[in-house]
């Protein structure tokens, strides 16, 4: 399907679909990012792949949670900055209100409610949604014979143990040398991408220097998760390391066994992981400290793509640029392959969730069932088990 011109989205649009993503999108940035695909490329043609693909690369290269960033990217191309505000805004809040619920009860009750049988049925769904999404994107982000073997460089790398942001920028700047080396001459990318990444470090020094707080308040909760959200690289194993350092052992306003719960609560809920903060916020201070928190950890990223996504189809334009972002590309899909391999170990336990899994995929590539529908049924099919 051919993408839709800019500007023919309405807020509406967006906000209602970014809501459903929002409530359904279990397992991850890799699951949601698959099931945005899905939605924006294949069912509404808002986007086409390669700029989806491009957009996914630039998430990729910028700190913060990966898919809220791809959301606030297609909301800001489909319906400019209020789109930009909407898309990113109504991904987050189902997410942070279910989250909120679960601090809720674990503060009133002393444990999280169990997601154990829910999970069980939605988790092979997931896989089944991310290896659709890898397959359609694969078929355009693998445009020749080197980019395949860039890929499958940056597979191999992952696989060894090779830090993710290594990888990206190793994979683009081969593709860079590559293009240069083959012409005599290239292009450059425009001025503004300097400004744009010296402002992102600016802000993300300046999160740093104001965390430096010692007691608890809800100046200090922001402080702390705004400077998680402007240099965090990563998966949510990641976030947990960055909450320690500051949370548990340099502040102590957190015990190990809060700190493990919270990011439990944001990994079996739908949504960004990130939510984790609106867990540790409210535990901390009350609904007051979750709104503040969440703000505080999901904010750099609206600042980090409004900076960024301008740039991103002047990349493209650009000869040495898009070399780069070709790279990033096939890097990225090689970083949702490897954590679709590693939790697909642990999301098709056995025969019956390998079976839901085939059954969900089959219905994707075949019937093009929507995805939000399938996470939905392989919900209901774990609640039966």
């Amino acid at each position: 399907m051919p993408p839709e011109p800019p500007g023919d989205t309405s807020l509406g649009e967006i906000a209602r679909l970014f809501l459903k993503l929002g409530t359904v999108a279990f397992g991850g940035p890799a699951a949601h990012i698959a099931m945005m695909e899905d939605e924006v490329v294949r069912r509404r043609g808002w986007l086409s792949r390669e700029e989806f693909l491009d957009y996914l690369g630039a998430t990729n290269l910028i700190p913060g949670p990966n898919s809220t960033e791809m959301a606030i990217h297609i909301g800001h191309a489909r319906a400019g900055w209020r789109g930009l505000l909407v898309a990113g805004s109504c991904f987050i809040l189902p997410a942070t209100l279910i989250v909120g619920a679960l601090a809720w009860a674990y503060v009133r009750f002393g444990q999280l409610p169990a997601a154990e049988a829910l999970l069980y049925g939605v988790k092979p769904v997931v896989m089944a949604v991310v290896a659709q999404a890898l397959f359609g994107l694969g078929r355009s982000a693998v445009k020749s014979r080197t980019l395949a073997l860039v890929g499958v460089a940056a597979l191999v790398a992952i696989a060894l143990g090779v830090s993710e942001l290594v990888v990206l920028l190793a994979a683009g700047l081969a593709m860079a040398a590559l293009r240069a080396a083959g012409s005599p001459r290239p292009g450059t990318p425009p001025g503004g991408t300097m400004r744009g990444v010296g402002a992102a470090v600016a802000l993300g020094t300046g999160a740093a220097a104001v965390a430096g707080v010692t007691r608890v308040s809800l100046w200090g909760l922001f402080a702390v998760f705004a400077k998680v959200g402007s240099v965090l690289f990563g998966s949510g194993y990641v976030l947990l390391a960055f909450l320690r350092a500051d949370l548990v052992q340099r502040l102590g306003w957190l015990t190990e066994r809060q700190l493990l719960d919270a990011v439990a609560a944001g990994q079996v809920t739908p949504g960004p992981v990130f939510t984790t903060a609106t867990f540790v916020g409210f535990v901390m201070a009350g609904w007051a400290g979750a709104v503040v928190a969440t703000i505080g950890i999901f904010l750099p990223a609206f600042v980090f793509v409004a900076l960024s996504g301008p740039l991103v189809p002047k990349l493209r334009a650009s000869p040495l640029a898009g070399a780069v972002l070709d790279g990033v590309n096939v890097a990225s899909l090689a970083l949702m392959a490897a954590v679709t391999w590693q939790l697909g170990r642990s999301a098709l336990p056995d025969l019956r969730a390998a079976v839901i899994g085939v059954v969900a995929l089959v219905l994707l590539l075949r019937f093009r069932v929507n995805s939000a529908w399938l996470v939905l049924a392989g919900a209901a099919a774990g609640l039966i088990r």
